[in-house]
């Protein structure tokens, strides 16, 4: 560390990696919290001779910085951590006074802790917190990354792999990977080659795969992959915990295309025949978004209490997974380092071709998402968890002037659709300007919100759709009132889709197509090009 990143460090109070100490005559007791912490986590400097008064630092030098130097080396040397931890020192002078910075890498070897198994530490943010025995835990399985999940399953054997999800992983591998030699095996040598099964016993990894649920819930009690469609842009704006939820299902196998099929309508997909005549999908976004999955299903830490988790929010996707990286992300990223958590796993997606590495695939991720969208995935990483966001709506840049004028625009078609009384009340016809915010809002894809700003803000008078809106999800409307709010919504966004009002209006899809076909059928809307690339137009009566 140079003494100007030292001064740098000082006026930013948003770190981890580094911690300060006064310790003007001898080395604090509670350093060696820091050095247990650095060394479980991120790494990071420790220093000495510097005073944090709340948010600022008073730099105090030590009195003695060649005994405080050679104390802190020789206890940490001495068989006061229960590892070596190898240093690297600099020294600093600040009009007279000397400061001492030490920094503590990251170990490969962990848990890392002081004098007893009790005092182990992590860094959260920039403190230092006694780890929980399930931190402790994962540290010990991380000195196995890349072995625990290819160990043997005690007392597993053939009959705990499902029939159906094996013959459906071998027809889908002739059919997209037809030159590998695996497909040539008879079962007994298939399952051998592939570390399915060593010896006739089920590996952790080839029953987390292809095995029988009931079976996988011996060795893992509580299996699951939790994946939750939300209707907002965080829990706390929800409307609802969620509007869907992911059903058990057998293995991974399984739950790799379940995840899928509720991922792909998130993204815009173009299709192609390949030469052999199979439907090729194209958008970088799915190729992304596929990656991202099988990321996450490839490097989970199956032994952790925790499960991974696809959390579907109206304006991003996240990739929640237990297990932390083997090595920081930049390096994994710039060079494409293979160190996958469960090997195993990583070749049963590869043999597909459903991964194309057994690497992390960060950087696939980052330039697929980019071409798609213009965005750049997000992370939120610790020790112990790896989350992955993928932003799927890029908001509006017109100013809310003009959004309110468009609006107003086009809800003069509104206002000649038909006459008085015949499709909603004349009262809720001429109050629905008032709540232009909430459809900025729903333009934003921002449905929890809007549905709330709805519910709580349409028009002044009409006290009847207000008390049918209600304040909780469970609220019901009319189907005239609903085909009303779809009007709205469609002089808004042409493109409306039966998905996107749906949830808006917390319906189900069929219901909204049975509300188009409606206005369709009365003349009052109608579809103009495909049903895949068209759009609506409102038919006025002018």
């Amino acid at each position: 560390m140079t003494k100007e990143d030292l001064i740098l460090k000082l006026s930013d109070l948003e770190w981890e990696d580094f911690e300060v100490k006064t310790a003007k005559a001898e080395l604090p007791k509670d350093c060696w919290e820091t050095v247990s912490a650095f060394s479980n986590t991120t790494g990071g400097w420790l220093l000495f001779g510097i005073k944090q008064n709340g948010k600022t630092f008073d730099i105090q030098g030590v009195e003695n910085p060649e005994k405080i130097e050679q104390d802190f080396l020789n206890t940490i040397r001495g068989g006061k951590m229960n590892v070596f931890i190898p240093t690297i020192q600099a020294k600093h002078d600040f009009d007279g006074k000397t400061v001492l910075a030490f920094y503590i890498p990251v170990s490969k070897v962990k848990p890392v802790y002081y004098n007893s198994l009790q005092n182990t530490f992590i860094r959260r943010g920039s403190s230092d917190q006694r780890a929980t025995n399930e931190e402790i835990d994962a540290m010990y399985r991380d000195q196995t990354f890349g072995t625990k999940t290819s160990e043997l399953a005690p007392g597993s054997s053939r009959n705990d792999i499902d029939d159906k999800s094996l013959k459906e992983y071998r027809d889908y591998m002739s059919r997209f990977n037809p030159d590998v030699s695996y497909n040539r095996y008879d079962e007994e040598e298939f399952l051998q080659k592939l570390r399915i099964l060593d010896n006739g016993i089920c590996t952790y990894s080839g029953l987390l795969f292809l095995g029988k649920r009931d079976s996988i819930e011996k060795y893992f009690a509580d299996f699951r992959i939790d994946l939750l469609e939300i209707p907002g842009t965080s829990i706390s704006d929800a409307y609802t915990n969620y509007t869907f939820r992911l059903d058990e299902y057998e293995n991974l196998w399984d739950y790799y295309f379940a995840c899928f099929k509720r991922l792909k309508p998130n993204v815009d997909v173009s299709f192609k025949l390949t030469s052999e005549g199979f439907g090729e999908e194209l958008s970088p976004g799915l190729k992304a978004m596929r990656e991202a999955l099988v990321n996450m299903l490839m490097h989970a830490d199956y032994f952790s209490p925790a499960h991974s988790r696809i959390r579907i929010f109206t304006n991003h996707i996240e990739f929640f997974n237990p297990g932390g990286l083997p090595k920081p992300l930049e390096e994994l990223k710039e060079k494409d380092i293979s160190l996958p958590r469960n090997p195993i796993i990583s070749k049963l997606f590869r043999m597909v071709r459903l991964a194309e590495n057994a690497g992390y695939g960060f950087d696939k991720i980052e330039s697929n998402w980019k071409l798609y969208n213009g965005t750049e995935p997000a992370y939120e990483l610790a020790f112990d968890t790896t989350i992955v966001k993928l932003n799927t709506h890029v908001k509006q840049t017109a100013s809310s002037e003009s959004i309110q004028r468009t609006f107003k625009e086009r809800s003069e078609k509104l206002r000649k659709l038909i006459p008085n009384g015949s499709l909603v009340d004349e009262a809720i016809r001429t109050e629905f300007q008032d709540s232009y915010e909430a459809f900025i809002l729903y333009l934003e894809n921002d449905f929890g919100k809007a549905s709330e700003k709805l519910r709580d803000n349409f028009g002044i008078t009409s006290e009847k759709l207000r008390n049918k809106f209600g304040t909780s999800s469970e609220a019901k409307i009319t189907s005239t009132e609903r085909r009303f709010i779809l009007l709205i919504l469609i002089a808004l966004d042409e493109t409306l889709t039966a998905e996107k009002a749906s949830r808006f209006l917390n319906v189900s899809d069929r219901t909204i197509e049975t509300d188009f076909n409606n206005l369709k059928e009365n003349q009052i809307i109608e579809r103009i090009g495909s049903r895949k690339e068209g759009n609506w137009n409102i038919i006025t009566n002018e």
